[in-house]
């Protein structure tokens, strides 16, 4: 939720100030206030037995992975005004021609400590998130026919890395996408640059009211944009580029990497569709409305029509979306379910709160972000976005209008 500027909102954990005490984080993931009793670590010995792993994709396509170092010099750092560019990291999943030898690795040793470190978890070895088993292979051959591969960009919580969004992006590419996962610099406990520097959290230490939310809004759309600029401009950074289908851009995130992709698609007309996973919007869209496709994925304690401040963020988006819109809930899922988290702190022995388990949830959010994007923009239209399903008893349609769910 967008707390006020003296008060702390403990359910929308990318807005948890710091003075209310540390983070209990996993992977970085992990982000209920450990006061809160919610986060329950087992024995050292038992957690230091775990290989943490990732589901494996569902799709028919091998997958294959590459990060980008991207540079603006356009614009100062908006963070660290000393800094006068602001660069970024990106990793990109694709479908590839076949497996690679290599499979990629979840996260650095570094920012694995950095991420533990910073939440206080000292019940697992510091470097066992950089062991967590991925689906994708490093640097594998891109697959498909030029401009044939659909893009989403992806942008994660505040604090958290490009990696929680790992699996969701594997799914993806498993199916046919290339997907683009941007870290927004000095929003992240710890981004690692091709140099060898690490970055921490230079925002996690400010005071947050409405206003700079909106600021962070503004400042990821500019990032993505600038993305977008360098992978389908006339010099693209990846060399795969030309496979990229550039009618048909789209662009999901979860907590505040969900809510900027209201001002990220206001911004620039190259996104056609958009999905906010969890994420409280400061911004709000203006009378001309927004005509594009958008979703909304959250948990019902927060984001139930007519149930407090986060929910009301949503109500006056949807009021300004003028074309296809949903807004559908996960029983039984926390903030964190939506994303790898879900899924590792079950391994890892680590009780948040959820009463849905992370394999669950990670299977039927992937179901629900792919079926969106392939009905927009893909243009396949996906009957499961229509009503309730048996297959996903815990996914309810809300109406805003009428505040119910069903």
């Amino acid at each position: 939720m967008i707390e006020s500027p003296n008060r702390a909102t403990p359910d929308d954990s990318h807005r948890e100030p710091r003075r209310r005490g540390r983070l209990a984080i996993i992977t970085g993931l992990v982000t209920v206030l450990a006061a809160t009793g919610l986060v329950q670590a087992l024995p050292a010995a038992a957690s230091q037995t775990v290989t943490p792993f990732l589901p494996a994709p569902t799709g028919s396509q091998p997958v294959g992975t590459t990060s980008l170092y991207l540079k603006d010099t356009s614009r100062p750092d908006p963070w660290v005004p000393t800094v006068k560019y602001r660069e970024l990291m990106v990793s990109l999943w694709y479908p590839a021609k076949s497996p690679g030898r290599k499979r990629a690795q979840y996260m650095t040793a570094k920012e694995s400590e950095l991420l533990l470190k910073d939440g206080e978890i000292t019940t697992i070895p510091s470097d066992t998130l950089s062991k967590t088993r991925t689906n994708a292979f490093t640097d594998a051959r891109p697959a498909g026919r030029r401009h044939s591969l659909p893009l989403v960009v992806l942008s994660p919580g505040h604090s958290k890395p490009r990696s929680e969004l790992t699996g969701l992006a594997e799914e993806l590419a498993s199916r046919g996408y290339a997907v683009a996962a941007i870290d927004h610099t000095y929003e992240n406990v710890a981004t690692t640059f091709p140099d060898g520097r690490v970055t921490t959290c230079v925002t996690c230490e400010i005071s947050k009211g409405q206003g700079w939310w909106v600021k962070l809004e503004k400042s990821r759309a500019a990032d993505v944009s600038f993305v977008l600029d360098q992978l389908t401009g006339k010099h693209p950074k990846w060399k795969g580029a030309g496979l990229i289908d550039t009618s048909k851009i789209a662009m999901a995130g979860h907590s505040a990497g969900g809510a900027s992709v209201v001002m990220a698609m206001l911004k620039d007309s190259r996104l056609r569709a958009g999905i906010d996973i969890d994420g409280t919007v400061a911004s709000t869209v203006p009378a001309s409305g927004l005509s594009r496709p958008f979703l909304f994925l959250g948990k019902p304690a927060t984001y139930t029509p007519g149930k407090g401040e986060a929910a009301a963020s949503w109500e006056r988006v949807w009021t300004g979306l003028t074309g296809w819109k949903r807004w559908l809930l996960m029983s039984g899922a926390v903030h964190m379910s939506f994303t790898d988290l879900g899924v590792l702190v079950d391994q890892l022995g680590i009780e948040v709160g959820a009463d849905i388990a992370g394999a669950r949830a990670t299977n039927i959010t992937r179901r629900y972000v792919t079926a969106f994007f392939d009905q927009h923009p893909r243009g396949k239209p996906q009957p499961l976005l229509n009503k309730s399903s048996a297959s996903y008893p815990e996914i309810t349609f809300c109406s805003p209008p009428e505040k119910t769910c069903a």
